[in-house]
């Protein structure tokens, strides 16, 4: 019996989106357009098709509209042509500069911050996480509020709401998620208050953090590395919800723990309200420092997890820096050369040697993906481990791992 037809198509409908950058004497065409590859990608995780970019050279954004008056001109003419339903925007926008260009490009504006924070609360998945996004969401939006996109008549409860007749709509909004950011703060200090009880109890184990920029592969060396089930996908911020995982290695157990990925300009109302999250980087007792070393700006990329981590007061911790992704590296060869091999090994030794003279204390260089030099980095790991871990308990012996085969698990989402 053939089955019938669907009366409708139920085929998800996909987001048309256009990405806006600036050039200035102190961002070059090639690194704008290089930014302009990781939006695109930040499009595609949140489910937007980018169709289209514009590109200005200004020494600084319009007050008003942030890109000039016939640049704007050339958006709108194709936002209209195109029927584009979304711009998106490299930088932070202003909420007049917000307002202004809604009035007139007609469509969804959205600046990197707040694409950023749509990503993770689509994927985040625990309570603590979606509190979190939420309330970074709300304290983002509240400035910028705009007939465009922001109805909450869900949540207004009808003819009960607040406020005379005559009152806008917008001011009832503002009212509406004042009083959401108030009841998520509560809520976020009573979930704080138990992560913290949960890590507490943790205080007597070594910890390990994962730490890099987003999309280096952090997921897939926890899974190397603790044998567990963990989440990994190519896109940025696959994961938002730190997982935690139990590990004995040579009868040295610790709690190995994947962080949430660090990016250029994270939102700063993400990282406030990520504090709780972010305290597990903050108490841990070692920091894996995972870099995609296949990235053609992985430097930079290095440069804003150590900024981020200074701005946590995490920066001071002892650390392994491993460069991931071994499998997918490709050093410029020099012209002539061709033993490709012999060249790439000494690409390799001559950025070990590099990082390490920056008191980097450990560099390692691995493909998670295709478990190689694994040994190398657990041999590693496991004195740093070792180390911590006869601070806790002087008299360890291996032995004694036998007792951590029953102990409750702490491996947790969270």
């Amino acid at each position: 019996m053939q089955k019938k037809k669907p009366m409708f198509d139920t085929a998800p409908i996909v987001k048309k989106a256009i990405l806006v950058a600036l050039t200035s004497a102190k961002q070059s065409v090639d690194k704008t357009n290089e930014y302009l590859e990781e939006l695109a990608f930040l499009a595609t995780t949140l489910g937007v098709e980018t169709i289209g970019r514009f590109v200005q050279k200004l020494d600084r954004p319009d007050t008003r509209t942030f890109v000039g008056k016939g640049k704007l001109e050339d958006i709108e003419a194709f936002v209209k042509d195109k029927q584009v339903d979304i711009v998106i925007f490299d930088d932070d926008l202003t909420p007049s500069q917000l307002r202004n260009l809604e009035k007139v490009l007609a469509c969804q504006i959205y600046d990197r911050s707040l694409l950023i924070l749509d990503i993770f609360l689509q994927r985040a998945q625990t309570t603590q996480a979606r509190t979190q996004v939420e309330m970074a969401r709300y304290q983002y939006l509240l400035p910028r509020l705009t007939r465009m996109w922001t109805h909450l008549e869900r949540q207004r409860g009808g003819t009960g709401t607040r406020g005379g007749a005559g009152e806008k709509e917008i001011e009832t909004d503002r009212r509406i998620i004042r009083d959401r950011i108030s009841l998520l703060r509560e809520k976020l200090k009573e979930i704080d208050k138990q992560s913290h009880t949960r890590r507490k109890s943790r205080s007597q184990i070594v910890r390990v953090a994962l730490v890099g920029y987003t999309n280096v592969g952090k997921s897939t060396l926890m899974r190397r590395l603790a044998k567990a089930d963990v989440f990994a996908e190519n896109k940025l911020f696959a994961t938002v919800d730190s997982t935690v995982r139990k590990v004995v290695q040579d009868g040295f157990p610790f709690l190995l723990t994947d962080t949430v990925g660090f990016i250029r300009k994270l939102p700063t109302t993400l990282i406030e309200s990520f504090k709780s999250t972010l305290d597990e980087v903050r108490e841990a007792d070692i920091l894996l420092h995972v870099v995609d070393i296949s990235h053609p700006s992985f430097e930079d990329h290095i440069e804003v997890v150590n900024t981020t981590l200074a701005e946590i007061g995490a920066a001071d911790k002892p650390m392994v820096l491993v460069f991931n992704k071994l499998d997918l590296y490709k050093p410029e060869i020099e012209e002539g050369v061709e033993d490709v091999e012999t060249s790439m090994e000494a690409s390799i030794e001559k950025l070990k040697q590099t990082y390490l003279k920056k008191n980097t204390e450990n560099v390692v260089f691995i493909s998670a993906e295709k478990k190689e030099n694994l040994e190398e980095l657990r041999t590693i790991l496991l004195e740093k481990v070792k180390e911590k871990h006869f601070l806790i308990y002087p008299n360890w012996m291996p032995e004694n791992a036998a007792m951590w085969k029953d102990w409750e698990t702490v491996a947790e989402n969270e």
